[in-house]
């Protein structure tokens, strides 16, 4: 019998250590609607059409009166699609990734804010980047439209700077 309590010891500190994380991880998975998701999507699909300068999707999913507040100026989508493809033409790539959205909706209308965890990459190399951003979507003829975007740049602390 005393051979089996370290075993019986482990197995409940395991059982423990467990029960104290599910939890946690439960908690930071936020459950979406399908309409919901719908939104999430439709934010998801601008951020694929302009990785590779697909114009036709991009106008997909915006309001014939979008624009976007983006590094201190406004871009209609014509604008922004241009600015991209000159980013893109000089040798920058950008991912992009709609993380922890928060997602409200009334009628026809939704808003939704989320970090957009990216990266960019040129030549001299790849930066891990994370903007805060938000968007307000119409459901048009039964589809989420995006009217309107803001993005903030977080920015990155220099190397040796740990603000605690």
């Amino acid at each position: 019998m005393s051979s089996q309590l370290p075993i019986a010891l482990a197995f409940l500190t395991c059982a423990l250590i467990v029960s104290s994380t599910v939890p946690t991880a439960i908690a930071q998975q936020k459950y979406l609607t399908p309409d919901q998701k719908q939104v999430v999507d439709t934010v998801s699909t601008i951020f694929s059409a302009a990785r590779t300068d697909d114009v036709a999707k991009f106008d997909s999913v915006i309001a014939s009166d979008f624009y976007i507040f983006d590094g201190g100026a406004r871009f209609n989508g014509e604008a922004i699609m241009t600015f991209i493809k000159a980013q893109h033409a000089a040798g920058k790539r950008y991912e992009w990734s709609v993380t922890d959205p928060d997602v409200h909706i009334g009628g026809n209308t939704a808003w939704v804010a989320y970090v957009n965890k990216g990266v960019i990459s040129d030549a001299s190399g790849t930066v891990n980047q994370n903007w805060l951003e938000s968007a307000f979507l119409e459901k048009q003829a039964g589809s989420w439209k995006i009217v309107f975007m803001h993005s903030t740049r977080v920015s990155i602390p220099p190397p040796g700077n740990h603000a605690n």
